[in-house]
């Protein structure tokens, strides 16, 4: 498929065929292309949870929702899916890094960082592995992890604690699904957000 038209066809999917699990093989190809984003000072910070077991998914499910809590119906879609990873920044790697001869910020000062690019750079791999799900005949869909649920995450699956959970992608062979009301305000163009030379 060319690439724009992979990046046209890309959407959120929030609903799967949950009886046509994704080939770990693709789960592999798709975690190349990730690690090829691009990372300041080639960092790398970045860290992938692959859960494709039952087990596994339920297991994630329940350590990032409210027990007792009833499922709309976006979690009831977004539970069909058969694969799902979630993304890690590691702000540490960079600071390390930067701390390197060809850096030189020994201090490791987080006040030189304005802006958090382990977690930017963790976005730009997971888009990679969107684009290439799209790529492969896949659907994915991008979406955050509660805050007030990161501590049972990380019990759940031994996450370090230097990671910060960035979001997870849900993946599988697409179903029917509701498109999102928010897509009614429709998509700005490029001539709505591109400036020239100067604002």
């Amino acid at each position: 498929m060319e690439f724009t038209e992979v990046v046209r066809r890309r959407r959120m999917v929030r609903a799967y065929d949950p009886s046509r699990p994704v080939p770990r093989s693709v789960i592999d190809e798709l975690l190349e292309l990730a690690v090829h984003a691009p990372s300041a000072g080639f960092s790398q910070g970045w860290r992938f949870l692959v859960l494709e077991s039952d087990a596994d998914r339920e297991a994630y499910w329940a350590a990032t929702t409210t027990p007792g809590e009833l499922p709309d119906s976006w979690l009831a879609g977004m539970r069909t899916a058969p694969a799902l990873i979630v993304a890690f920044s590691d702000k540490q790697a960079y600071l390390d890094r930067y701390a390197e001869a060809d850096k030189g910020w020994t201090d490791r000062d987080e006040a030189r960082w304005p802006v958090p690019y382990w977690h930017i750079d963790t976005g730009m791999a997971s888009l990679l592995v969107l684009l290439g799900a799209v790529d492969r005949g896949l659907a994915g869909c991008f979406f955050g992890v509660p805050t007030e649920h990161w501590d049972t995450l990380r019990a759940a699956f031994a996450v370090p604690p230097r990671l910060t959970p960035i979001g997870a992608i849900s993946l599988g062979y697409r179903a029917p699904d509701r498109r999102s009301p928010s897509l009614r305000r429709g998509r700005r163009t490029a001539n709505e957000v591109v400036t020239y030379g100067r604002f």
